[in-house]
């Protein structure tokens, strides 16, 4: 090889290093890491996310500015915070209450005070087994949920998971997270424990129609006991957990 191919070669190696670091310095896009680190944020909702990884989940989600958002069950607003500031004020997130929830004082004065400090977020009650939004979203959104959706004596996973699929614009993306069971674990889990066997969730989300389009890893602990609940410990947010991209045709 000639020194001017060896120059060249050299130059082309630097380039694919460059390249490379700059993939993994944009990894969490800018608006996502904006949102993030919002001083607007509760100090109790930083504490979490050294464990919650909110930048790394929101961007494996797929979320960008401009999008409708449908939170399932938002809780306390941990996500809801950073969807809202991550979709920026062009877009919109649906925070979606059960009537349960919204009956719950607490609940409710969450629920008010995410929209009064958001004006891109905007509080719905609704029945999940007949969902209905104002539009189409293109990115449905729960977090350590989708057990919970399995238990009660009125769950119907197989409604939900279909009102999901035809809210969603074609294409749009059903993002779901919750603590892994140990493999096997059946859907007793879903009461015993508190977790969620990922290869049912996967034949169900499949059921209604979607096609898991990724399964994230940031959020993997080896070390959590899959047989134990999900809260043993004081472990709520450091249990294995899967991450489920399932896409709408």
């Amino acid at each position: 090889m000639t020194r001017q191919n060896l120059t060249r070669a050299a130059a082309a190696f630097t380039a694919i290093l460059l390249s490379t670091s700059a993939i993994a310095a944009d990894s969490v896009p800018a608006p996502i890491a904006a949102a993030v680190a919002d001083a607007g944020r509760p100090a109790a909702d930083k504490e979490r996310d050294a464990n919650r990884k909110p930048g790394e989940v929101v961007a494996f989600a797929g979320v960008k500015p401009g999008m409708i958002v449908a939170e399932l069950n938002p809780g306390g607003g941990y996500f809801t915070r950073v969807l809202a500031k991550a979709v920026g004020p062009n877009g919109k997130v649906y925070a979606l209450y059960t009537a349960a929830a919204m009956g719950r004082p607490a609940t409710k004065e969450t629920a008010d005070k995410l929209a009064a400090e958001y004006p891109n977020v905007k509080i719905l009650t609704i029945d999940y087994a007949a969902l209905k939004l104002p539009e189409k979203a293109d990115l449905a959104w729960t977090t350590e949920n989708y057990h919970d959706f399995h238990n009660g004596p009125t769950a119907n996973i197989a409604a939900l998971n279909k009102g999901v699929f035809d809210n969603l614009k074609p294409g749009g993306i059903f993002y779901v997270e919750d603590h892994n069971a140990a493999d096997g674990a059946g859907l007793e889990a879903t009461s015993k424990v508190h977790r969620m066997d990922v290869a049912i969730a996967k034949t169900e989300l499949t059921a209604a129609g979607f096609k898991i389009d990724a399964e994230g890893t940031a959020l993997k602990n080896p070390a959590d006991n899959r047989a134990a609940s999900n809260s043993e410990g004081g472990a709520h947010f450091v249990t294995d957990r899967f991450m489920l991209r399932a896409k709408k045709p």
